[in-house]
């Protein structure tokens, strides 16, 4: 069963601010393997299979270090197709001496690291959605060791060649300052639902029954303050409508409970109760 797609609303596409445009792009090719789509001197697009932009990079002008305890990006999540492609890629990341996390979440098998800048990146493959456990409504999700030797072998040590055209931008969790007011703005303003709580920290939301399509924890503190704007880190991530007619009736939604919404030339932003912004584009 395909999340990323109709009728389902899911992340499709992450900006972030970065201190050395050339340096990330490095990384983005050689350590991670997107392509790259577009490029100008403060900008790039980059891409897995050529044709659509999963993150974009940008320096912007007078571009300030990531700062410690702040809402934001905690990490953007890269969704591999096969547990064989999480494998080349281990064995990639461990030949070229990348600093690695690495958990078996039950859902999905993952591994985490952090770009020149500091942001967090996930790289995971989901395990089959029939072996998910749900119960009243909640999946279960733990945080375990991977068994990174089994994940090693299911890529048999075939060459990494970048990321698999038909990689997706799986999922964003994200840094809030309090879980009430959020909760609310991206369940009836939104139209997403809770499917796991943890320990009155962290909230995973989704819809159409995926483990999770947003993470959600207040571990940089309740009441942390947002990122400032010229900071590194996150700019805005996409949520891809299935429709017109569900942007306008989210519009409508983020309205009545008082959420910031701005239409201008096109784009639709708004802003979580911590300031992430997020643009809300339909599907093509």
């Amino acid at each position: 069963m395909n999340f990323h797609r109709p009728p389902h609303t899911f992340v499709g596409q992450v900006e972030l601010k970065v201190m050395d445009l050339e340096r990330s792009l490095t990384f983005y090719q050689e350590i991670i393997g997107f392509k790259v789509l577009e490029k100008t001197e403060s900008k790039a697009l980059l891409t897995a299979d050529g044709k659509n932009p999963l993150l974009i990079i940008e320096q912007p002008a007078n571009v300030t270090t990531k700062e410690p305890r702040r809402t934001g990006l905690y990490h953007f999540a890269i969704l591999l197709p096969t547990r064989e492609d999480l494998g080349k890629v281990l064995l990639h990341l461990i030949q070229n001496n990348i600093p690695l996390g690495a958990s078996d979440h039950l859902v999905s098998e993952a591994l985490y690291l952090d770009d020149p800048d500091g942001n967090g990146i996930e790289i995971y493959a989901d395990r089959p959605a029939e072996t998910w456990d749900w119960n009243n409504g909640e999946v279960k999700m733990v945080t375990e060791p991977l068994d990174g030797q089994g994940v090693l072998e299911e890529g048999k040590g075939q060459p990494w060649t970048g990321l698999p055209s038909d990689t997706l931008m799986g999922h964003i969790h994200l840094h809030v300052s309090e879980l009430k007011k959020t909760e609310e703005y991206y369940t009836n303003g939104l139209g997403f639902e809770v499917v796991t709580r943890y320990g009155g920290q962290v909230l995973f939301i989704s819809t159409g029954g995926y483990h999770h399509h947003i993470g959600l924890n207040t571990w940089n503190g309740v009441g942390a303050p947002p990122t400032p704007e010229n900071s590194v880190g996150l700019k805005w991530f996409t949520l891809v409508l299935p429709s017109e007619e569900v942007r306008q009736k989210t519009i409508s939604q983020l309205k009545d409970i008082g959420a910031f919404v701005r239409e201008e030339d096109g784009i639709v932003e708004t802003k979580d109760p911590s300031e992430n912004k997020i643009r809300l584009v339909v599907v093509e």
